[in-house]
């Protein structure tokens, strides 16, 4: 079982103090005489009768905060670089060695995950965004709608609402009991936005 940091500090304080005998405090206190010597043997060396872990537990981390924020920034800057490319940087420019099934496992605990670098890598594409930006260009903004869908379900009724937000705020709106089906947007589009 385990005990609590209030019972080692009774059973130190009871003995320090000489309120009850060793055996009366074992008793009460319902702990064993090699416990007792080991709460006390800690409070002598650390002044406390817990060990501090500091949050560490196992062995080391080969990879610091300052090394996993460097991986980080290489990444927004080139997001299509693979992890041997990013074990051979730290290598080099920071002295690590560290296995690449090391830094993926670092990268996904930060919160990076391949689909997070797939999208980072797909904004990044210079000729696409360009394309993009030369396309629209030729609309004016009131020219413009953006749709927008999700769905809700609560397992007992899904509920899809649509949505349709201008330069003028939200124009168009529905709410479709059940999911939104290919004939539905099409009715909803004719209906709605571009009657």
């Amino acid at each position: 079982r385990k005990i609590t940091r209030d019972i080692k500090l009774a059973a130190i304080r009871l003995h320090e103090r000489d309120l009850l005998t060793l055996a009366e405090i074992l008793d009460c206190l319902r702990i064993s005489r090699r416990t007792f010597y080991r709460i006390l043997d800690l409070w002598r060396t650390t002044g406390d009768v817990i060990k501090h872990t500091h949050g560490i537990c196992g062995r080391p981390r080969i990879l610091h905060f300052d090394d996993i924020d460097y991986l980080k920034r290489i990444i927004q800057h080139r997001p299509d670089w693979f992890l041997d490319e990013l074990q051979l940087l730290l290598q080099t420019n920071r002295f690590i060695a560290a296995h690449f099934t090391t830094i993926h496992r670092e990268l996904v605990r930060a919160g990076i995950s391949t689909k997070k670098l797939k999208k980072i890598a797909t904004e990044r594409n210079e000729n696409l965004r360009a394309d993009f930006i030369r396309r629209m260009a030729q609309y004016r903004p009131e020219q413009l709608g953006f749709l927008d869908e999700m769905s809700k379900d609560e397992r007992t009724s899904a509920r899809s609402p649509e949505g349709l937000l201008t330069i003028d705020g939200m124009v168009s709106n529905t709410v479709v009991e059940g999911s939104m089906t290919r004939v539905r947007y099409l009715e909803y589009l004719e209906a709605s936005v571009v009657s």
